[in-house]
């Protein structure tokens, strides 16, 4: 017997007022979606925050489901449009026949061990099925989601988590994330997905690496000392003189290092290295210091960022998907507010690159203060990346 089959249905409105936006991308969403709703997802640009209780209240009543999730964000995704700088609500829609839905509010709590998250649910197996995966949005300023991943790396290896970090305001308790019909000013917000329906990912991170990998020889937290053996500083240097004049003037504007995540594999590709901002020079010392903690005996690169390289990326992650057999029916996408019209010179890339790539599928999302996604197979908060929930039905035969 045929298994029921995953539906989806997203709408974008920019109209002004929160009960004209969520009225129209309402009706719109449920015409396409015909099917009962099992998950939805919302996210509402900065003119719409202070009606953000509205919107969870009347989502829930006219969508029939509490399986809602959503956030606050400074620019909004939805169809194959970025609303940037504009009222927008953009809805997701999704029927999600023999699949587990558990949403979850979590929260930091501090201990005198440093610090725990809370809020789990009791619905959640032991071990998480190893094609289950997670979708999360959290507050920038309560709740660290570094911690979250790491503790999901660790405790259930392999489990995929694809969001964002809320971006309408960058002032502590003025992003609201929504749960359900009720909405929240801090901590994360995480459903939890099993059974019909695969989510594959895409991590975009937008850079490029120039000059060859180095071993660090010389390292304490977050400031590489030595490559190789000699002075970060000087490495960099022998490389920036080999450079094209475009490329040095890459590395003038800002430099990125990407860190390889598994040590243990030979072929390495752009997709293979988690990238980090250099964000500091000790001249003196030769040493550079970046935006995440590294040790000796680690394998890093120098990398570059522009719109070229970005594009380029996307386009061929979304290719190789492809290639690779994803037929996707519906995009999440969670994409880094420094890209848009600020990295591209042409506007609604990121929307209209997954477009070409896959047709014109739902799709719904937010530029996010922070980008979470899956880099050979564990989780990390990025920047200035577009992360992508690639969703489609799970195969006839596919191991439950």
């Amino acid at each position: 017997m045929t298994k029921p089959q995953p539906k989806f249905a997203a709408a974008l409105s920019v109209q002004d007022t929160t009960d004209a936006a969520l009225a129209e991308a309402v009706k719109h969403a449920l015409d396409q979606l015909a099917a009962p709703v099992d998950l939805a997802m919302v996210f509402l640009s900065p003119h719409h925050l202070e009606h953000a209780d509205v919107v969870a209240k009347e989502l829930t009543r006219l969508l029939g489901t509490q399986n809602l999730i959503g956030c606050t964000g400074e620019s909004i995704i939805g169809e194959s449009r970025e609303a940037e700088d504009t009222p927008a609500i953009s809805l997701w829609l999704a029927h999600l026949p023999q699949t587990t839905v558990v949403p979850m509010h979590l929260e930091f709590q501090r201990t005198p061990d440093g610090g725990s998250i809370v809020g789990w649910s009791d619905e959640l197996p032991i071990d998480w099925p190893k094609d289950a995966c997670t979708l999360a949005v959290a507050e920038p300023f309560s709740f660290p989601a570094d911690l979250l991943l790491e503790r999901i790396n660790e405790d259930q290896p392999g489990i995929p988590v694809i969001g964002g970090i809320a971006s309408a305001s960058y002032q502590p308790g003025e992003n609201r994330l929504i749960m359900g019909d009720r909405t929240f000013d801090g901590g994360g917000v995480l459903v939890y997905l099993h059974g019909n329906v695969r989510v594959r990912t895409i991590v975009s991170q937008g850079c490029r690496p120039i000059g060859d990998p180095f071993i660090i020889t010389k390292a304490e937290r977050n400031v590489i000392h030595e490559l190789g053996g000699i002075p970060a500083l000087k490495q960099l240097e022998a490389i920036y003189k080999t450079l094209p004049t475009t490329d040095q003037q890459l590395v003038s504007r800002g430099l990125h290092i990407g860190r390889v995540v598994d040590e243990y594999q030979s072929d390495r590709s752009q997709g293979d290295f988690i990238v980090r901002n250099v964000v500091g020079i000790e001249k003196e010392t030769g040493s550079l210091m970046i935006g995440d903690y590294v040790k000796p005996g680690q394998t890093v690169q120098f990398h570059v960022r522009d719109e070229f390289s970005a594009s380029a990326e996307l386009k061929q992650l979304t290719a190789e998907l492809k290639k690779n057999g994803s037929s996707p029916t519906s995009v999440l996408t969670f994409t880094c507010n420094g890209r848009g019209t600020r990295l591209f010179s042409e506007p609604h890339h990121d929307a209209n690159c997954l477009k070409n790539a896959f047709g014109q599928i739902p799709n719904a999302g937010f530029f996010a203060a922070g980008e979470i996604g899956p880099v050979a197979g564990k989780n990390f908060l990025h920047g200035f990346t577009a992360s992508v929930a690639v969703l489609e039905p799970l195969e006839e035969g596919a191991a439950d």
